[in-house]
């Protein structure tokens, strides 16, 4: 039987769930010493099928954070085989992350020289080409970072893709791509929607008590 939203706070939320969301979002975001010392104090089995395989993780969104993208396609294509090969947008995003540190570093012609290399090809298909024209204006540019496209040089651009990155290599390895933190807040999202065109109910006192339970379970 469904429960009335309105009733909420009277569900019991169990210490387990609190600690797979946790242990969800540090396991996601590459945190392995904060892992081990929450699994220590809460007691849960050590995950140690993950360890090693978010160690390596960890490592190639930090090559594509710090501006070593090609290291990142390297490390990518020896720990998710054919990866990049089946998701050309990211191969894209990530080859585009060399091309703007090599604009940035002032070396044109290098990077000139790499686009026609390495980019030029996905010009082949239409939904690059834009893409393409935006990454190559910032050649013409003596300071590329006032273009009106400065924002492909800038760390949310960069933070974007190795977010991307990191997603698609837990896909590849079966581990879901999103923090169940994240998928509660969609769920939540979901419902206040529900209610609010099936019930006219004020879904945002839904919203301040889940909040509440989750802020007083975290205590």
């Amino acid at each position: 039987m469904d429960v009335d939203p309105r009733h909420y706070e009277q569900i019991a939320i169990k210490d387990s769930d609190i600690h797979n969301i946790v242990l969800s979002y540090l396991v996601h975001n590459c945190y392995g010493e904060t892992l081990e010392s929450f699994v220590a104090c809460s007691g849960m089995p050590e995950p140690a099928d993950f360890i090693e395989d978010m160690e390596k993780r960890k490592g190639i969104v930090r090559c594509a954070l710090e501006g070593n993208a090609l290291k990142a396609v390297e490390l990518t294509e020896q720990v998710a085989g054919d990866l990049l090969e089946n998701n050309k947008d990211l191969h894209f995003d990530l080859l585009s992350l060399h091309f703007a540190d090599l604009v940035c570093a002032k070396k044109c012609t290098e990077a000139l020289e790499f686009a026609q290399k390495k980019l030029t090809p996905f010009g082949k298909e239409k939904k690059y080409v834009e893409k393409l024209e935006d990454f190559m204006a910032l050649l013409a540019y003596e300071e590329p970072e006032k273009s009106p496209v400065f924002h492909l040089l800038g760390l949310e651009y960069r933070q974007h893709v190795a977010d991307k990155l990191n997603r698609a290599i837990l896909a590849h390895t079966n581990l879901p791509s999103y923090t169940a933190i994240e998928r509660l807040i969609q769920q939540t999202t979901v419902v206040r929607q529900s209610l609010n065109q099936d019930h006219g109910w004020d879904s945002t006192i839904f919203s301040e008590r889940l909040s509440q339970r989750l802020d007083s379970g975290s205590d």
